[in-house]
């Protein structure tokens, strides 16, 4: 057969072309942009001065910026890694069902997903608010002094962090179950040959046949989390918001409260970054475990 290769090599273009165009337009131009804004001293519409590294030195001064990195880090060590292996744990236990038991339990999981984030933040205010919530009232019965959950510095990440692992787990359940099913049945058949039980059977075949997706999960879950803004933002209404904040929080405030566009567009280049080297370094440590096993 006569293949044209320049006529293919036209067609290829002409097919990639609308994605490129609108990659460069929404992505491509607007980092470019939010680079050369971090040398100046704009507001967050207009021209500013050049300043040089000066939006970026100010930042290792800055003990909200400090606040925020260390909020961001520590919601997400409570969320990804908990959130991963209760979702293993689930969608495990979801597995040994099977019919319209399983369907059901399954969207019972999968049904916070769906949800808007001001609905969660409507249901968990609900529950924990400290004057009407009604975990306050259990804690009344049980002779708990009540703990204002979202106006306490100690308590706001830890209890952000259980309802994110809560309101985003379906989706890592389902990621787990594919993985589960895309095992074939014949490798514990011959683990059952073997004599082997439960644990050995997880430990031997699941949890190593299961590691591309538990990578692929953590990895989505630890680039998700770095982001976190809206349920912070939302829970931190008449609290502490100078002690919650997390970086995209403070990026908001710096350019919505403030009118630094400068100075937003240094930390979201910072927090560009971090998440860059996280994701590479995650990827390289998953991919080095993964050759362990």
């Amino acid at each position: 057969m006569i293949r044209d290769a320049k006529k293919e090599w036209l067609i290829a273009l002409t097919l990639i072309a609308p994605f490129a165009a609108i990659y460069g337009l929404v992505f491509v131009y607007p980092t470019i942009d939010m680079f050369l804004l971090s040398f100046t001293d704009a507001p967050l519409i207009g021209a500013g001065d050049y300043v040089g590294l000066e939006n970026y030195t100010r930042l290792t001064s800055d003990r909200r910026f400090d606040t925020a990195v260390w909020n961001t880090a520590w919601f997400v060590v409570l969320s990804v890694i908990p959130g991963t292996f209760v979702a293993l744990g689930i969608a495990l236990a979801v597995s040994r069902l099977s019919g319209r038991l399983q369907t059901a339990v399954l969207a019972l999981f999968f049904l916070p997903y769906i949800l808007p984030v001001s609905v969660i933040y409507l249901i968990w205010d609900w529950t924990l608010n400290f004057q009407f919530g009604i975990a306050m009232h259990i804690f009344d019965a049980l002779g708990i002094d009540r703990i204002p959950v979202f106006k306490s510095a100690t308590w706001f990440i830890p209890a952000v962090a259980l309802i994110t692992v809560w309101w985003t787990c379906g989706f890592n359940v389902l990621l787990f179950l594919a993985g589960l099913r895309a095992i074939p049945q014949e490798i514990y058949e011959a683990a059952a040959l073997d004599n082997a039980g439960r644990w050995k059977t997880f430990s031997r075949v699941t949890w190593p046949l299961l590691w591309p997706i538990t990578a692929l999960n953590f990895t989505i879950q630890l680039i998700l989390q770095m982001k976190i803004f809206d349920q912070v933002y939302l829970f931190s209404q008449g609290g502490r918001p100078n002690d919650n904040l997390v970086m995209v929080y403070y990026i908001f405030q710096r350019a919505f409260q403030n009118n630094h566009g400068g100075r937003a567009a240094a930390v979201a280049v910072v927090l560009f970054f971090i998440v860059i080297v996280v994701s590479v370094l995650n990827f390289q440590l998953m991919r080095f475990a993964e050759r362990k096993q």
